[in-house]
C-alpha cells in the first residue's frame, strides 16, 4: 500500500470509519475516497457496481454497518440482519469484480460464541451458540467473515477480517435507545449529575467488558494493512477465516465501569441496577497475541479516553442548548 494508492473507506462518519479516515489522513495518505449515505446507498446493488466501475479504488475498508447497544439490537433484529447483510454483500463482491487489491473487513467480538473460553482467541469463531440479544447483528458479521474467506480461497483474494473489541471514541453518539453500554453511561451520569436524580443502568452489573478506543483500533487496521504479506500469512493459518482480534487485552466488571465514569463526570448521587433487563454475554475479552505478533499494541488507556469523550461530550451539548 503507497500514500498515493485509491483507497476507499466506506462509513467514514460512523465512529470506527472516521477514526481509520483520521488515521490514514494523519499518516499521509492522501487519495482516500468517502460517500455519505446520501450520496451512496451500500444497500443498492447497482449503485454500488457503478459507484466501483467509476472510483476503481485500490483498497477497500469496510466500516458500514448499522450498530447499536443491547436494547438497539434486541428490538430491530430485522434491520440489523437485513441491513448488514446487504452492505457486505454488496461491497465485498464488488470490490472482487472490479479488481481491488486489498480489503479490510470491520467485524465485531459478537460473532464468537457466547459461552467461549476466555481470553477468546480466533480459533473459537464458530464453535459454540451465540448471545441471543445481539444474535441478528453476529449472524450478518459472520457471514461477511465467510464471505471473505469464500472469496479469497475461490479467487485468490488477500481480504482480511478484524474483529475489534468493544469501541468508544470522540465520535460515538449518545442516544439512550441505540448507543452502546459507555456512552450511554456517560450521558446518564451527566444528567444524573445536573438533575440529582439516581442513576439507573441496566443488569446486574456483573458482566466483564473490554474497551478500546477507536483511534486506537484505526491505528491497529493501518498497521495491518502496510504489513507485507508474508508478514501477514505467517499469523492467518491458511486453513481458518482470515480473523484477527484488536483489542486492549484488558477487561472491567461494568460495575467498574460505571464506578469510573462516575468519577469522571462528577456524578455522587446513587447507582440503581435494573435487574430485569438483560445483562448479554458474560464475558468478553479478546485475545490479542496475533496483533502483538505483528508488533502493534494500544497506546490510550481507559480512564484517559473516558476523559476525552466526557470533554467532547459536553462541548456538544454546550453547543445544541
Amino acid at each position: 500500500m503507497n500514500k498515493s494508492d485509491k483507497i476507499y473507506v466506506a462509513g467514514h462518519t460512523g465512529l470506527a470509519g472516521s477514526a481509520i479516515l483520521r488515521r490514514f489522513k494523519a499518516a499521509g495518505f492522501h487519495n482516500l475516497v468517502t460517500r455519505t449515505h446520501g450520496e451512496l446507498d451500500l444497500m443498492e446493488q447497482n449503485t454500488v457496481a457503478g459507484f466501483f466501475a467509476q472510483e476503481r479504488p485500490q483498497h477497500v475498508i469496510l466500516a458500514a454497518a448499522r450498530v447499536g447497544g443491547i436494547l438497539a439490537n434486541d428490538t430491530q433484529p430485522a434491520e440489523f440482519i437485513r441491513e448488514n447483510l446487504l452492505i457486505q454483500t454488496n461491497v465485498i463482491h464488488e470490490a472482487y469484480a472490479h479488481g481491488v487489491k486489498s480489503l479490510l473487513f470491520l467485524g465485531s467480538s459478537c460473532i464468537y460464541p457466547r459461552d467461549c473460553p476466555q481470553p477468546i482467541r480466533e480459533e473459537y469463531f464458530l464453535t459454540g451458540p451465540l448471545e441471543k440479544t445481539n444474535f441478528a447483528y453476529a449472524v450478518a458479521k459472520i457471514a461477511g467473515v465467510e464471505m471473505c474467506h469464500a472469496y479469497n480461497r475461490q479467487y485468490g483474494t488477500s481480504y482480511i477480517c478484524v474483529m475489534p473489541t468493544n469501541l468508544y471514541g470522540s465520535n460515538d453518539h449518545f442516544d439512550l435507545n441505540s448507543s452502546h453500554v459507555l456512552p450511554t453511561m456517560v450521558r446518564k451520569f451527566h444528567e444524573g449529575k445536573l438533575s440529582g436524580r439516581p442513576v439507573v443502568l441496566w443488569g446486574t452489573g456483573a458482566p466483564r467488558r473490554e474497551f478500546l478506543h477507536a483511534d486506537d483500533m484505526a491505528d491497529a487496521c493501518l498497521h495491518i494493512l502496510v504489513q507485507p504479506p508474508e508478514r501477514l500469512g505467517s499469523v492467518f493459518p491458511a486453513d481458518m477465516a482470515p480473523l484477527i482480534n484488536v483489542g486492549c487485552g484488558e477487561d472491567l466488571t461494568i460495575k467498574e465501569l460505571a464506578k469510573l465514569i462516575a468519577e469522571i463526570t462528577g456524578y455522587q448521587g446513587k447507582t440503581e441496577w435494573d435487574r430485569s433487563k438483560p445483562d448479554g454475554t458474560p464475558r468478553k475479552l479478546l485475545d490479542v497475541s496475533r496483533m502483538k505478533a505483528l508488533g502493534w499494541q494500544p497506546r490510550i488507556n481507559l480512564r484517559d479516553g473516558i476523559r476525552e469523550v466526557y470533554e467532547r461530550f459536553q462541548q456538544a451539548a454546550t453547543v445544541n442548548q
